[in-house]
């Protein structure tokens, strides 16, 4: 495969994007993938969330505390502050970037996302 993804880990990727809508397949001999909808009306942002969901969910803290039954900056955390930043500059970028935006080269896309922003 182009990139480097076993067959078995990109079906297992297809099923999951099956389910989310984003493609459609079919069985048989001439069988195979396509996608749901045109390539500039899928969101990248959108796929990521059902291929895996966000870096950083808001009850993040509340689903990791430790042995503690709350965590123990659940005050005041510089952590928490960055990775909301993270998250929040990655659902800037996903959220306005589309699959057929993604067809482009590198510096193609470079441009895109600068332009974007």
């Amino acid at each position: 495969m182009a990139e480097g993804l076993s067959e078995p880990y990109v079906a297992k990727l297809m099923r999951v994007l099956r389910i989310g809508g984003f493609v459609k397949s079919a069985r048989g001999q001439v069988g195979g993938y396509v996608l749901a909808r045109p390539a500039d009306q899928i969101i990248v942002s959108d796929t990521l969330d059902v291929l895996g969901g966000r870096l950083f969910e808001s009850n993040f803290c509340e689903r990791h505390a430790g042995n503690e039954q709350t965590c123990n900056h659940s005050v005041d955390c510089a952590v928490r502050s960055l990775w909301r930043a993270i998250q929040g500059a990655v659902d800037d970028v996903a959220s306005k970037l589309t699959l057929r935006d993604l067809l482009s080269h590198e510096q193609q896309v470079t441009s895109l996302v600068k332009g974007k922003f």
